[in-house]
């Protein structure tokens, strides 16, 4: 998860970059095909993979709709938000995730959970506003961050639904499905964009960017969070994402972009602070399975 967390943090510069470079659907669909196909080779070889049944499919369906909402809301917010600002908002993730938890999955918060999702968000909102009490008055919030806030409703669902809906399957096969039927959603709403785009004059750096997105902020972390989510329980693998802010500054950083304002900086270490809450709460390994559960789920699959 901590490599998740680092290659998911470089898809928010990566999306800004390329972000006003191609219609957010057609490109999340240009994404999730070229994931598809280039995970498909390793998947037939190793699983053989046949056509799910119906029920199956639909399964694998909904998982992917949450998806595509999201990926699409991310790269339509970034034509108007910074890759911070997204980065911050995600944050709220997982609380909005336990939330879910609770309800799909029965899962119980605990006071230490419900004291990082406050803490998330007084550091999300303390960087939103840039540090600034009078921004927060005035509610000084873009259109882009509204968008990806609707987003991250999406995205809440994910680790929930992947645990709500997992039958044993391997993970590599789940996640191929996810990533299948998330192009049949984008074909149905790309549909009437793809005759008008201009595929000529889409710059090179914008496909490097869709290629560097669907191999490693793609395939590899959606195995990687999906195998992670059946050892760890849902909310523990979304609270991975209070690492992101930390992250993009990092990366913003070292590509030169600089630092945001000084007094922003403590939001982002109180979203840090969360992260430590949320792991010390498992240490006992509470959510995890014994070696034996962990054992027949490895036979299984």
């Amino acid at each position: 998860m901590l490599l998740t967390a680092t290659l998911v943090s470089t898809s928010f510069t990566v999306g800004k970059a390329i972000a006003d470079g191609m219609d957010p659907t057609v490109l999340t669909l240009i994404r999730f095909s070229c994931a598809t196909l280039l995970f498909l080779p390793y998947v037939q070889k190793k699983y053989r993979i046949t056509r799910p049944n119906p029920v199956t499919f639909l399964r694998y369906s909904v998982i992917s709709l949450a998806l595509v909402g999201f990926f699409i809301l991310m790269f339509a917010a970034l034509q108007y938000t910074t890759a911070l600002n997204t980065g911050v908002i995600f944050t709220l993730v997982p609380g909005i995730s336990g939330l879910y938890s609770m309800i799909l999955l029965s899962e119980r918060l605990g006071r230490n959970r419900l004291l990082a999702l406050v803490l998330a968000m007084i550091g999300a909102i303390w960087v939103l506003f840039h540090g600034n009490p009078a921004n927060l008055m005035a509610m000084e919030l873009n259109r882009g961050d509204l968008l990806f806030f609707c987003g991250c409703l999406l995205m809440a669902l994910y680790t929930p639904l992947v645990k709500l809906f997992y039958r044993g399957e391997p993970m590599a096969v789940m996640t191929f499905w996810i990533l299948a039927t998330g192009c049949g959603w984008l074909l149905l709403m790309a549909a009437p964009k793809l005759m008008t785009t201009p595929w000529t004059a889409i710059r090179p750096m914008v496909w490097i960017g869709i290629w560097y997105l669907a191999v490693f902020c793609t395939i590899i972390t959606f195995f990687l969070s999906q195998w992670s989510t059946l050892y760890l329980g849902p909310t523990r693998v979304m609270a991975y994402s209070y690492l992101y802010p930390p992250l993009i500054l990092l990366i913003d950083w070292t590509l030169g972009h600089g630092l945001p304002p000084i007094r922003t900086l403590p939001g982002v270490f109180l979203i840090g602070l969360t992260m430590i809450i949320v792991q010390k709460e498992y240490s006992g390994n509470r959510a995890c399975p014994k070696k034996e559960q962990v054992k027949e789920m490895d036979v299984r699959r």
